[in-house]
């Protein structure tokens, strides 16, 4: 391979320009989000503000998981101490860092869903928990001591906190190595790194049991903490992939190359096979059960307005990544990656609308505008937090130990 160093045949100090075509683009998507979010939330129609509310908690978990995936994504390029990824990882940086905006965002949606428009009124509606109440109910009764409003805030405020806090510090020390150069910054990354992936792993499927299968809180599954990291993950590397060819295409990070995306384009194909996996295991042994309080989540997927997006949902994240991304050509074209991308993030995105909508709005007969309006928003208050973030700091970390190495990446 040679052992040339290659640092001065690049500018690694250069700062990506965030203007022209991107920044409006990102301000009107935003400015759409908005006027769909008010008129939904204004309207006169009940069915139409349960929809903008269950949209709004789609799209705010969505944003936090992806940025969520980003502080992951570092954490575990620095603690299995991974060459390949050094020449981007401004990118997944930039993500982690405004995690603590997108976590209060969350914060905000799922305090209106309790309180001003009930979102869980599975397992937090007036006199549930009261034995002596019209409304009770037993099966929710013994959960209470895990469902309740105190302890969901609380666990709300912990997880992304704690994940906001260490995303934070581990982009703090690799703008520090920049200035400094030497290990030390490095070797304290390593060790958060590595306690914030245990803690990251063992926390992040009682947040998703939270926020998202606390909405049917009759159902409950094992495996749905799992499946929803697959689909995190996932999200996460088709976000950093569009950004780093966009980026690419508009003359920066020449240092990135075909091998990189080779290897995100290897990720996505991998994890992609990983939640159908998951997705599989959870669907089948229900089925074949057919045990009537498990059965009822997937008859509620089952009804009419459902059942397109269901097998669709498959289709977009499992069936299309494996025949676009099995060759190994394919994972090396800009092009190629770029769509396989953005087919997953649209994927993601029903897979969660999948989740979400059975259980929050009780008579959905609908899709229009405040579906489309909600994501082209928060699309476009992640693009401009991003890449406002991505023009802060120099694209290359010149400091960083597997600099060279990644250089000469070759597969």
């Amino acid at each position: 391979m040679g052992t040339h160093n290659h640092h001065h045949d690049y500018n690694f100090s250069e700062k990506f320009q965030f203007a022209g075509i991107g920044k409006i683009l990102s301000l009107l998507g935003i400015a759409v989000g908005v006027i769909a979010i008010v008129i939904g939330l204004m309207s006169s129609d009940h069915i139409m503000v349960e929809r903008t509310y269950a949209n709004l908690l789609l799209m705010g978990y969505y944003f936090t998981c992806v940025c969520a995936a980003g502080a992951f994504f570092v954490a575990l390029q620095i603690v299995t101490q991974s060459s390949w990824s050094a020449g981007l990882i401004r990118i997944p940086q930039a993500m982690s860092s405004i995690l603590p905006i997108a976590s209060i965002i969350l914060l905000i949606i799922v305090g209106l869903g309790l309180y001003s428009h009930n979102l869980y009124h599975h397992w937090n509606a007036d006199g549930i928990t009261d034995p002596n109440s019209p409304n009770f109910d037993k099966l929710v009764a013994g959960k209470s001591s895990f469902l309740n409003v105190p302890g969901f805030l609380i666990r709300q405020i912990i997880f992304m906190g704690t994940y906001s806090i260490f995303a934070f510090i581990l982009a703090k020390l690799s703008y520090k190595e920049d200035l400094e150069g030497g290990l030390n910054s490095y070797k304290k990354s390593f060790k958060l790194s590595a306690i914030f992936l245990v803690i990251f792993g063992f926390t992040t499927p009682i947040w998703s049991f939270d926020t998202v299968m606390s909405l049917e809180a009759h159902w409950f599954s094992t495996m749905f903490g799992w499946y929803n990291f697959a689909a995190m993950w996932v999200s996460g590397l088709a976000a950093i992939t569009v950004i780093v060819v966009l980026v690419k295409k508009a003359g920066y990070l020449g240092w990135v190359n075909e091998n990189h995306l080779h290897d995100l384009g290897k990720l996505m194909f991998g994890f992609s096979i990983f939640w159908a996996y998951v997705w599989f295991a959870q669907f089948i042994l229900i089925w074949y059960a057919n045990m009537p309080e498990e059965t009822v989540y997937f008859y509620k997927r089952f009804e009419p307005e459902y059942k397109p997006w269901f097998w669709l949902n498959i289709i977009l994240n499992f069936v299309a990544p494996l025949l676009l991304l099995v060759d190994r050509d394919t994972k090396r074209k800009g092009n190629i990656m770029l769509f396989v991308s953005i087919l997953l993030l649209c994927g993601h995105w029903l897979d969660y609308y999948v989740m979400i909508m059975p259980g929050t709005v009780d008579m959905h007969r609908g899709f229009g505008y405040i579906e489309i309006g909600t994501a082209l928003g928060f699309v476009g208050l992640f693009t401009f937090l991003v890449m406002n973030k991505l023009s802060k700091h120099p694209l290359g970390a010149k400091h960083h130990p597997l600099l060279d190495e990644s250089l000469h990446h070759q597969l």
